[in-house]
């Protein structure tokens, strides 16, 4: 069930329809929750019901004995087997055939076929269970009692596709918490959110993938160096759409339930330098990343500087390996953490200087930031290491022509870009003026929005690209 199909938002109504006249009965309110979260899982796979209930209740279980235990010994030992469980689960349901191939290629083997292979939602599923034990084991809070709120926390199915990755004890209370209501103001912004999400995903990355990035990455040799550039420029653009749209549409859904999550972009293409862009881009794993495993790995206290480095660049390397089984990912991974651990030596070496003011002095490091990135885009997007060098020969060609760039994608480009470089500002003011509008105004744009996607979208919503990570 995708974020952007109809049957979605039929079953988001219904849940708000129910959820609500219970919300003064916590344990009442939790059941509709949790009910959604699984029939929403039951929706991709019969097999979820049975993984994801176990998993939640083992957590469950390790949470309240990290809550008792006080010998350092059981602590790490209940921690590791929910790290165990977890990393397992992701390692046999979505990693598998990714090892097998591996493994058959060193012993030169041809690898046994793995068929147990159920990668949605798997990944953040997992991360957000983490979160709550690992929490728990730092004692950065208090075990969960209410086992409806736990299990409804970890499996809430706005975040199932693809987050953003929520903690659990963020969450859990207030899902807990009485007397909750919605104000007018609040489901206001859960409307205007979902309908910019809309808007992102079916106006613009969709568009895009369809007209240019999908032609461009799928049959490069038919392209111009000029036209593959705008390609990869292209799909830049569009997976910060795609991603961005679902995570709107996300955070509007939990808005609407009187929940809030975690922000998860700010305008990444504007980073100053690669370590900047991380905390813009994918806010909630960025922060995973840094919270959960890097400074998990071992040598940051001691007093080799090279340690520091070195995890930086594991740390990029497992967090590329973690959007997908394929080559492509961990080269993309090492680019960044290479990138990463290079920008950090260089503002040491200088003394950690404050980012510059001026537009001026802003401007070159923001666009030598973003064409990075772009370039690591290209093996984020290829299907294989052959696809990237046929991309990258078609750029190194210097061949310029624009036959095969169409008027309507110039000008999707462009709403494009003008969306991402617009201060916020001007986001929160429109967001805050559709809030305060009567719910007859916000339905009419809401309508005017529907038949503009119905008008312009003619093949439908491809999933949304974060959904196979």
């Amino acid at each position: 069930m995708l974020l952007t199909s109809s049957s979605y938002f039929i079953f988001l109504i219904a849940i708000f329809l129910l959820y609500w006249p219970l919300a003064r009965f916590r344990a009442a309110s939790l059941a509709v929750l949790l009910l959604a979260n699984y029939f929403f899982y039951a929706k991709w796979g019969l097999f979820y019901l049975a993984l994801i209930p176990a998993a939640s209740f083992t957590d469950y279980l390790i949470g309240l004995g990290l809550g008792a235990a006080k010998d350092q010994w059981k602590r790490r030992a209940l921690v590791a087997a929910s790290v165990v469980m977890n990393l397992g689960i992701l390692a046999s349901f979505k990693y598998m055939p990714f090892f097998l191939s591996a493994w058959g290629g060193i012993a030169g083997e041809k690898p046994p076929a793995w068929h147990w292979t159920f990668p949605l939602g798997i990944s953040f599923y997992c991360f957000q269970s983490l979160t709550y034990t690992i929490d728990l084991y730092r004692r950065d809070g208090k075990p969960v009692r209410s086992l409806l709120a736990h299990m409804t926390a970890v499996s809430f199915f706005p975040t199932t596709l693809s987050g953003p990755i929520t903690r659990v004890l963020a969450l859990a209370p207030q899902l807990e918490k009485e007397g909750k209501s919605l104000a007018p103001a609040d489901g206001g912004r859960a409307l205007y959110r979902i309908g910019l999400g809309l808007f992102k995903k079916f106006l613009i990355a969709d568009y895009l993938a369809e007209n240019l990035v999908n032609r461009v990455f799928d049959t490069p040799g038919l392209y111009t160096g000029t036209e593959t550039l705008i390609g990869v420029y292209g799909y830049a653009l569009q997976l910060y759409y795609d991603f961005s749209g679902y995570t709107d549409i996300a955070i509007g859904s939990a808005l609407l339930l009187g929940l809030k999550l975690p922000e998860n972009f700010n305008r990444p293409y504007q980073a100053l330098n690669i370590a900047e862009f991380w905390r813009r881009w994918h806010i909630s794993l960025s922060n995973w990343l840094r919270d959960y495993l890097y400074f998990s790995l071992p040598g940051l206290r001691s007093k080799w500087k090279v340690f520091t480095y070195i995890n930086l660049f594991v740390t990029m390397l497992l967090g590329g390996l973690w959007h997908g089984a394929n080559w492509t990912f961990v080269v993309w991974g090492a680019l960044h953490g290479g990138a990463l651990a290079i920008q950090h030596g260089w503002r040491a070496a200088r003394g950690n200087p404050k980012p510059p003011q001026q537009f001026l002095r802003r401007l070159g490091p923001s666009l030598l930031t973003a064409h990075f990135v772009a370039f690591a885009w290209i093996w984020f997007r290829a299907s294989s290491i052959e696809n990237v060098l046929d991309v990258l020969g078609r750029l190194k060609s210097m061949t310029v022509a624009f036959d095969n760039i169409s008027a309507g994608v110039v000008v999707v480009l462009g709403v494009a870009l003008l969306g991402h470089f617009t201060p916020k500002t001007w986001g929160d003011w429109t967001a805050g003026r559709f809030a305060q509008a009567p719910f007859y105004a916000q339905a009419a744009v809401l309508a005017a929005l529907v038949m503009v996607i119905e008008y312009l979208s003619m093949t439908g919503a491809a999933p949304f690209l974060y959904t196979q990570f």
